[in-house]
C-alpha cells in the first residue's frame, strides 16, 4: 500500500508540474504577468519550498528530485509574472 501511496503521489508530482508549466508559458507568450495572481503563486513556492526541505530532512531523495522539479516550474511562472509586471 505504500509503494501505491508513493507512486500516486509521484503522479501529482508531474501533474502538479503539467498545471504550472503552461501558465508560465502563456505569461511569457502575452508579456503580461497581470492574470496571474502573483501573491497565490508566491505563497504556492513557499509551500513547495517547505515540501521540499521537508523531503530533504528525510532523506527521501525520489520526493526531493519530484520537489525540485514543481519548485522550479512554480517558480517559473512566479518570476515571468514579476518580470513582465515591472515593464
Amino acid at each position: 500500500m505504500q509503494e501505491i501511496v508513493a507512486w500516486l503521489f509521484g503522479l501529482g508530482l508531474v501533474c502538479n508540474i503539467g498545471l504550472f508549466l503552461p501558465q508560465a508559458v502563456k505569461i511569457w507568450k502575452a508579456k503580461s504577468g497581470e492574470q496571474v495572481s502573483f501573491i497565490t503563486f508566491v505563497g504556492f513556492n513557499i509551500m513547495q519550498a517547505i515540501a521540499l526541505l521537508h523531503a530533504y530532512l528525510q532523506r527521501d531523495w525520489f520526493l526531493f528530485v519530484g520537489m525540485i522539479a514543481t519548485f522550479l516550474s512554480c517558480l517559473a511562472v512566479t518570476v515571468a509574472a514579476f518580470i513582465y509586471r515591472q515593464q
